[in-house]
């Protein structure tokens, strides 16, 4: 490593950790304010929302890293492009593609870890923040509702709340939407209702008075019926949504909260259970719950290998962002936080959006869940490759 390199290397320290935790920063306000209305005044305590708001915090590290070095790098390019050092290295020999081994070299480390972190600590923060959200909806399980909105904290089921009653549980204005059954669409709407646990905290209840029932046939939208009611209760299982925060055995199931590894040994099994349903659908007797079944089997595959692809395609974005940072910064020419930060939004905004439309083209069975998730990465390596050999041969003819 030369001084060149040092050089460079020791003005992105400020930089990426000043944009690393200005990020973070700006991610847990985002989250407190969405949240702090659910928060405050529910008798929860600090500790339990200190502890919450950490958990939450792990997921900001992964999206946080590669934006901190997309926004350093374009920076202090910027900088040295704006004080002409960048010409007078370029008039010396040193093609743009040399410049930018240091940061790339640091950015393929941070990728690194950013993977192990991806895979390690993520999906434990996740499994423990699910069961501490699960442990404070056993305590107040009105937590879980938010008024004036459709809240989906039970799988299957979207509920409406017009408002809440902190001092007797009570919700009013009670709307219930029952999605669990393929072939019927339910609405339950009340006056007023109570939602609580069963002694021995297997089910969830939910008591309904003053309301109506509707049914219809799904998707043929026939078989309609309709129901009043003085009194209704609808039981959830609530084992199935892990409410005991304590139990360090329960099954993990949610994608998010497993690791890599994990990921292709449910693939594995995901992929027998889909052979099987293959072969009892393609029988003369098979019925449609049984299509159904291969559908939703299938889409829940897909999902789980675009959740695998992830991975590692977040983690190698740091060393994307830092080769499509080079020719940025030289092009935007300034190096103040402001142009960074600003560059640096729209190019993430751009990664982020192609990363949700591969992971929707996966889950949907359109598109391979490797190609659907690396595209991204290898659309905007590509740009930026193809720009750092313009802004090469600019500088190559601009000399003669």
């Amino acid at each position: 490593m030369n001084i060149i390199d040092r050089y460079i290397l020791k003005s992105h320290i400020g930089p990426f950790f000043l944009s690393f935790f200005t990020i973070i920063f700006v991610l847990v306000l985002q989250f407190l304010a969405g949240f702090s209305d659910r928060f405050l005044g529910k008798g929860i305590g600090f500790a339990d929302i200190a502890e919450l708001v950490m958990l939450q915090s792990a997921w900001m590290v992964v999206f946080a890293v590669p934006m901190a070095v997309l926004i350093s790098v374009i920076m202090v390019y910027g900088a040295m492009t704006n004080a002409s050092e960048m010409t007078v290295l370029r008039a010396s020999g040193l093609s743009l593609f040399r410049l930018a081994v240091p940061v790339l070299v640091v950015a393929a480390g941070l990728s690194l870890l950013v993977e192990r972190f991806n895979n390690v600590v993520i999906p434990d923060a996740n499994y423990r923040s699910k069961a501490l959200m699960a442990d404070i909806l056993r305590a107040k399980p009105a937590f879980g509702l938010t008024e004036n909105a459709f809240s989906s904290f039970i799988d299957g089921y979207s509920i409406f709340v017009g408002e809440t009653d902190e001092a007797s549980g009570e919700m009013r204005g009670v709307r219930l939407y029952d999605l669990t059954r393929p072939g019927h669409r339910t609405m339950v709407s009340a006056e007023k209702g109570i939602i609580g646990f069963s002694p021995d905290d297997r089910y969830l209840v939910m008591t309904l008075f003053n309301g109506e029932l509707h049914e219809i046939g799904y998707p043929e939208l026939i078989r309609y019926r309709t129901m009043s009611f003085a009194r209704h209760r609808i039981v959830f299982e609530s084992s199935g949504f892990g409410f005991t925060r304590t139990a360090e055995d329960r099954m993990r199931g949610d994608a998010r909260e497993l690791s890599a590894e994990e990921l292709l040994a449910a693939g594995k099994i995901l992929k027998r259970d889909i052979a099987a349903a293959e072969r009892s659908a393609a029988s003369a007797e098979a019925g449609p719950d049984v299509r159904r079944r291969l559908v939703s089997l299938q889409e829940k595959y897909n999902g789980y290998m675009a959740e695998f692809h992830k991975r590692y395609a977040l983690p190698f974005a740091c060393l994307v962002f830092a080769l499509a940072g080079v020719p940025l910064g030289v092009l935007a020419r300034r190096g103040g936080f402001g142009a960074g930060a600003g560059l640096s939004l729209l190019f993430f905004v751009l990664y982020w959006s192609m990363i949700i439309s591969g992971e929707k083209l996966a889950e949907r069975g359109l598109l391979d869940p490797a190609l659907s998730i690396w595209s991204a990465d290898a659309i905007l390596a590509l740009a930026a490759l193809l720009l750092i050999r313009r802004l090469n041969g600019s500088v190559a003819a601009g000399s003669r």
